[in-house]
């Protein structure tokens, strides 16, 4: 798979598995991923609870950045 900034990203959450599955579902802005909720990260296939957490955690400290 390409790097691109979704990798390097889920890469640094230690979840570089669900990359492909990311971009697959369009996903592959980090602008686009600030919008990820539960019904995304269940079409995703993010099942794992401490794996959701981690994404959500994540996504509040992207909108923060703003």
């Amino acid at each position: 798979m390409c790097t691109n900034i979704v990798y390097e990203w889920l890469k640094t959450l230690q979840l570089p598995q669900y990359a492909e599955s990311f971009v697959d579902n369009g996903y592959d802005d980090l602008e686009v991923c600030k919008q990820i909720g539960d019904p995304d990260l269940d079409a995703i296939g993010v099942a794992v609870p401490h794996h959701r957490r981690r994404i959500h955690e994540a996504v509040r400290r992207l909108k923060e950045a703003d």
